[in-house]
């Protein structure tokens, strides 16, 4: 058997990791400004994550959710408190896909509706009706394709009330800062527009923080950057540093039923250990702070960068577009610089996306680098 061949993928085997940092097996070191798609959130093989899990691991790896999990509950304080969402339910499972997908399950079990409004350049996964959301057609297969999936231009207050004319509208789906799309941030003034309608219409408003979450945007969820609670926050990536789990904060007038969601590997005691060890490094650290003061300073010295047409973004989720197509950029930044960044589905944009524990000495390294490459492009 072999490998299924559907990602593109460089020619580097990394093999250890510490901080900020990767070492292929040859040796090579690499500075990580992109996280593994915003995974990596407290630093590669930091000492506490280490330690929590391998304690975890001696005593308890897995059982299922037929019994007490004391860990869960924990996880719940300590994600509430770090979020402000205290009053929240919270429900685990395995990736941001998953957690989409319960979510848009969810709001139709709570208000019988059926059609899910999303938005231009959004990106929600690649499971049923979290890729039919997702304005990538061509990731959208025959099965997956719905009538039930209206994606509506973003930032266009007009098309969104006209949507809403239809009364199966059982909710909105939105990214605090479309990701995956090349780092665009919708409007304040269409955020509460949602907020507004969702209200109005007994639907409920899903806040897809799965890549802007976990404090990266210098707020926990990018979303609270308007002022607005959202009835369900998705989570996923950078909960977890590396171990897959996904979650979902469930605001309190959403009431659950036995057997209405479920998941076999949701929330095992050795996922809830990783993103306790996460949520504590983060709380400890101050790194959502440190992700806003870190992330502003360096999007003003991009901002001055010549051939840089735009920075977008906040806190260390930033966009940098380009006139041009950017992957012979990121090609050098890497081969010949030792410097991982991101690309988008906008093929202008680069995206940074360090762990939130980067230094200001590591980031200066990346800005000289940088530059160095961006006088040849």
């Amino acid at each position: 058997m072999k490998m299924f061949d559907v990602y593109p993928i460089y020619d580097i085997a990394p093999q250890r990791g510490e901080g900020s940092w990767i070492w292929d097996k040859k040796g090579n070191k690499y500075l990580d400004f992109y996280g593994g798609h915003a995974v990596i959130s407290i630093g590669h093989s930091h000492p506490h994550f280490i330690d929590k899990l391998q304690r975890q691991m001696q005593q308890m790896i897995f059982y299922s959710n037929a019994v007490q999990n004391p860990l869960q509950g924990q996880l719940a304080e300590k994600l509430g408190e770090l979020s402000g969402k205290k009053d929240y339910q919270l429900f685990l499972c395995n990736s941001g896909a998953e957690a989409n997908e319960n979510a848009i399950k969810l709001a139709s079990f709570y208000n019988g509706k059926k059609k899910v409004i999303s938005f231009k350049k959004g990106f929600h996964g690649r499971t049923s009706m979290a890729v039919a959301v997702t304005d990538n057609p061509k990731i959208v297969a025959p099965v997956n394709a719905t009538e039930n999936a209206l994606i509506l231009p973003l930032n266009d207050e007009i098309a969104l009330e006209k949507a809403f004319k239809d009364e199966e509208i059982t909710a909105v789906i939105i990214e605090g800062i479309l990701g995956i799309g090349g780092i665009y941030e919708p409007s304040m003034a269409f955020m509460q527009k949602i907020r507004q309608l969702c209200d109005e219409n007994h639907a409920l408003f899903i806040a897809d923080s799965v890549q802007c979450g976990c404090g990266r945007s210098g707020h926990y969820f990018a979303h609270d950057f308007y002022g607005l609670d959202a009835d369900i926050y998705t989570m996923a990536k950078g909960i977890g540093n590396g171990f897959p789990i996904g979650a979902l904060a469930i605001a309190p007038h959403i009431k659950p039923w036995h057997g209405m969601l479920g998941s076999t590997f949701g929330g095992t005691h050795l996922a809830c250990s990783a993103a306790l060890a996460v949520a504590e490094v983060i709380q400890e650290e101050d790194l959502i702070s440190h992700a806003k003061k870190t992330g502003a300073l360096l999007k003003q010295s991009l901002i001055t960068l010549p051939k840089v047409k735009e920075v977008r973004g906040r806190g260390l989720m930033l966009g940098i577009e380009f006139d041009n197509p950017i992957n012979p950029l990121r090609t050098q930044l890497l081969v010949e610089e030792g410097v991982f960044t991101g690309s988008s589905s906008n093929p202008n944009v680069i995206r940074l996306l360090p762990p939130l524990n980067i230094k200001e000495s590591e980031v200066e390294f990346f800005l000289e680098k940088f530059i160095k490459v961006l006088a040849k492009f």
